[in-house]
């Protein structure tokens, strides 16, 4: 997402492209799973079956800052992002 986040805007409403020669196209994605091991990026990952995951979860839930104005009780899929964070490789000798 933060790459796709970044590409540049379209002029009409809500950033839509109007002209077929402005849009970006998506070229290539692969799921990490189909990438070999050793091209992997060692990411360690907040497993959900936690109760940490559960406090975020509830956090993202009842969001108080200032943009809320009253809490909606409830979330969307994309509105709890699953923390991720890179891990050091293990060393080979």
């Amino acid at each position: 997402m933060e790459r796709l986040s970044v590409q540049p805007r379209g002029a009409a409403a809500m950033g839509f492209y109007t002209e077929s020669d402005t849009k970006m196209p998506i070229v290539k994605l692969r799921v990490a799973a189909d990438v070999p091991p050793a091209e992997r990026v060692p990411l360690e990952v907040l497993r959900t079956d936690t109760p940490a995951f559960a406090a975020l979860v509830d956090v993202r839930r009842t969001r108080r800052e200032e943009w809320f104005k009253q809490p909606v009780g409830r979330i969307e899929l994309c509105n709890v992002p699953i923390p991720v964070r890179p891990v050091e490789a293990p060393k080979t000798p």
